[in-house]
């Protein structure tokens, strides 16, 4: 039976089957346009401060009010 609090339970039950923990599957697969292809997502680059804060409110990750535009990229991209 699917969980009701993953949004995209096809992308949580991939990553978990390539090694991922439960957590970071479900922080992924709850991400607003983390399954968009074909380009249509911008770069992190083109994403303001105050947009990128948010998406790492929405991850979890820790310590981002202390983070410059360049640390929350990097972040984000290794979260």
């Amino acid at each position: 039976m699917p969980d009701p609090r993953i949004k995209n339970e096809a992308q949580y039950e991939a990553l978990v089957s390539k090694g991922y923990s439960k957590e970071k599957s479900a922080r992924i697969a709850n991400t607003p346009d983390a399954g968009e292809k074909g380009g249509r997502a911008r770069p992190y680059e083109e994403w303001t401060k105050d947009e990128l804060y948010q998406q790492a409110r929405k991850v979890g990750v820790s310590g981002r009010s202390y983070m410059n535009k360049k640390s929350l990229i990097k972040s984000l991209r290794t979260n």
